[in-house]
């Protein structure tokens, strides 16, 4: 959300709310002019926000490990309910879904449209996540008619940036030594740089109806975890440790159709090459660093447990 944020806060009168658990976190928003608020989507409180947004972009979302998929549905869905209808007055919304909704197939290289059958991913580290964002898809798409609130539901496939993202996470990684655990060999991505995202997002909102629209908010290119790893090593020095280890009941690859995006935004315009080369220059200075921190060593840290049980069959 703070790359967005940093986007439109020049030019725009921007609020933000999330829990702000961290007050340097929030700090870094309100030094960019935007007005923050404490708000949790469990039990949100809006009496101090506003009732008059022209936009509403909505990318929060609760995913982590556990099975409590109470909490997960109350946070994802419900909370997005209560949202849209404190904001219904807007003159668009943005709801930012994800790549995991799609039931999976055996195909690595299955492209999945928007129309595709839906299901549980079965995402080892959030095994909640794919069913309350199915739950909050539907939410925002009864919203969206019951409130005459024109709505864009966006599945976001692989962002990402010097801030982050999965590729960002494995330059981390491979910078430091540690191995890149992926499902399959390939297991391909339609990756989406920030910049595209940014520029793309106008579009997006300009697409919102009633019913809802919903589109796959996804790049035109589609590396492999290994391919991006290899170049990662290529331009740093470091040699990549890349390991396949299939999960049962999981997609093998994560490839998004982006015909109908295309039609919306036009096509991209950051090859993945470049994008990856920017990130090693605006993160870590061209330089091999010190090592993964903040979200990356979190991940770091799922993926070693999950390669560990994978390991020692536990």
């Amino acid at each position: 959300a703070f790359p967005l944020a940093a986007h439109l806060a020049p030019h725009n009168e921007v609020w933000g709310i999330a829990r702000f658990t961290d007050d340097s976190a929030r700090q870094s928003v309100n030094d960019l002019g935007i007005t923050t608020r404490a708000v949790d989507l469990a039990n949100p409180d809006f009496t101090d926000i506003p009732d008059d947004f022209d936009y509403v972009i909505h990318l929060a979302a609760f995913k982590t490990e556990g099975l409590d998929y109470d909490h997960a549905l109350t946070v994802n869905a419900e909370g997005t309910g209560l949202l849209l209808r404190h904001c219904r007055k807007a003159t668009a919304a943005l709801i930012m879904s994800t790549q995991s909704v799609y039931k999976p197939v055996d195909d690595p290289l299955h492209a999945f449209a928007e129309t595709d059958p839906l299901g549980d991913v079965n995402y080892i580290m959030s095994p909640t996540y794919s069913i309350s964002k199915i739950a909050e898809e539907a939410v925002a798409r009864f919203c969206s008619r019951a409130y005459d609130l024109p709505v864009t539901i966006a599945r976001m496939n692989a962002s990402y940036g010097s801030n982050g993202g999965l590729p960002t996470y494995h330059l981390d990684w491979v910078l430091a030594g540690q191995p890149v655990v992926t499902r399959w060999d390939p297991c391909r991505y339609s990756l989406i740089h920030q910049d595209d995202i940014n520029q793309q997002l106008e579009a997006i909102l300009d697409a919102a109806s009633t019913p809802a629209t919903i589109v796959n908010w996804a790049g035109d290119e589609t590396p492999s975890v290994q391919e991006w790893c290899a170049h990662m090593g290529e331009i740093s020095g470091c040699t990549p440790d890349v390991r396949a280890i299939p999960v049962d009941g999981t997609t093998r690859g994560s490839i998004a159709d982006v015909t109908k995006r295309k039609a919306i935004t036009g096509p991209c315009t950051v090859s993945w090459r470049d994008g990856v080369r920017r990130v090693f220059e605006e993160r870590h200075g061209g330089k091999v660093g010190s090592g993964p921190t903040g979200q990356s060593a979190k991940l770091l840290g799922e993926v070693s447990k999950v390669r560990s049980r994978d390991t020692h069959g536990e």
